[in-house]
């Protein structure tokens, strides 16, 4: 398995020879290597590359989950200034809201009729819900449905409850797993370099915080997901810097599952109007990169509600491996402004997947395949 001549060619005219020479070998590619990828001319090469990398590990196949979103409460302390969901109180007036937990647990049960497996769970950084909303609300859904998978509550969230209950971090995720927790999510990570940090998010955990909770849930067997937000107010080595961290942290805890970059959405925001949306060139170069450094995870995940449905069929062939799920009822993206919808049906999913070549794997949230759905044989007509 190789790239073509002609991407041969582009990287060798481009002076990434080098790279490409690593990369077909099997060796780390440098900080500079990265950013020199970043401002390659051909991004066709680019994603011959990363392509190549992609199918050295998981072949034709895409992974995919059946999953709900909830986001119980959007009721939020902080102040980031590129979210769109957040709302300082639960007043009606302001779209802010707070479900009760029998809502919110019946909002899940809701979808059993659909097979789903697991069930994403994010919230704002409510002011005045006891912890025990948090706990009860993953023991219900977990006796309620025992065999439905729980990803909950991001570093964000981890890291104010420690501090608003006064606990450890391994005490707080202790008792989420007591109560059900299997995973947790990436979100919250942004960027972790202080001077985007100080700028658009200066009022939540740092990229410091963010890294040890990741690391205390590793050292517990709490499998996690990792997420960079891009396409603000970042540098391209900054974005590098980002992935340079989570590289070093899975080398020391092999805790996580996948890389997911989030392409930000400038609608109804403080900062929207000063940054676009990111391009399409810029979300494939990202994703390329992404694979091509990350050496050390098995997963890169282009979020379909973030890029769009025909984006993430393209990224299919820049390095991608996986893309989300059925999702249903997305709340974040869409309050920015996302047009795409709110859920993928398994049928529309397995056509994106194999209108782009490749072969639809259903998974569960711990990556272990569950069903390879091989494209139907044709039927023989006389």
């Amino acid at each position: 398995m190789t790239i073509s001549t002609l991407a041969h060619r582009a990287l060798e005219r481009d002076g990434l020879g080098p790279i490409r020479d690593k990369v077909l070998a099997g060796e780390r590619i440098s900080d500079d290597d990265a950013l020199k990828l970043f401002e390659v001319a051909d991004l066709a090469a680019l994603g011959a590359l990363a392509n190549h990398v992609r199918e050295a590990r998981h072949g034709d196949l895409t992974f995919y989950n059946r999953n709900v979103h909830l986001n119980p409460t959007n009721v939020c302390v902080a102040s980031c200034k590129f979210c769109s969901f957040a709302r300082k109180d639960d007043q009606r007036a302001s779209d802010g809201y707070t479900m009760s937990l029998d809502e919110a647990v019946e909002k899940v049960l809701s979808r059993r009729p659909l097979g789903i497996t697991e069930v994403h769970i994010v919230s704002g950084l409510h002011p005045d819900l006891p912890f025990e909303y948090y706990t009860e609300l993953l023991s219900r859904i977990r006796k309620a449905w025992p065999e439905l998978a729980i990803k909950a509550f991001t570093a964000i969230e981890l890291n104010f409850f420690a501090e608003k209950f006064g606990m450890t971090y391994e005490q707080v995720i202790r008792r989420l797993m007591d109560a059900g927790l299997d995973t947790i999510p990436g979100g919250g990570a942004e960027i972790f370099a202080p001077r985007v940090r100080r700028k658009v998010c200066d009022d939540k955990a740092t990229a410091e915080q963010w890294l040890e909770i990741h690391r205390t849930a590793h050292r517990l067997g709490v499998k996690t997901n990792a997420t960079m937000l891009y396409g603000h107010i970042e540098r391209l080595d900054e974005r590098i810097d980002h992935m340079r961290r989570l590289r070093a942290l899975q080398d020391e805890t092999h805790g996580f599952q996948v890389f997911i970059p989030l392409a930000f959405h400038p609608e109804h925001n403080m900062i929207g109007k000063a940054f676009p949306k990111p391009t399409g060139y810029d979300g494939l170069r990202t994703l390329a990169v992404a694979r091509l450094y990350l050496d050390n995870f098995d997963h890169i995940k282009a979020y379909w509600v973030a890029l769009g449905e025909r984006l993430v069929q393209t990224a299919l062939a820049f390095g991608v491996d996986d893309l989300d799920g059925t999702v249903l009822e997305e709340r974040i993206y869409h309050m920015a402004g996302s047009t795409v919808p709110q859920a993928l049906s398994e049928r529309t999913l397995h056509q994106l997947i194999r209108a782009a070549g490749r072969v639809p794997a259903e998974r569960d949230s711990l990556y272990r395949v569950l069903k390879v759905h091989e494209a139907p044989v044709p039927k023989m007509t006389a």
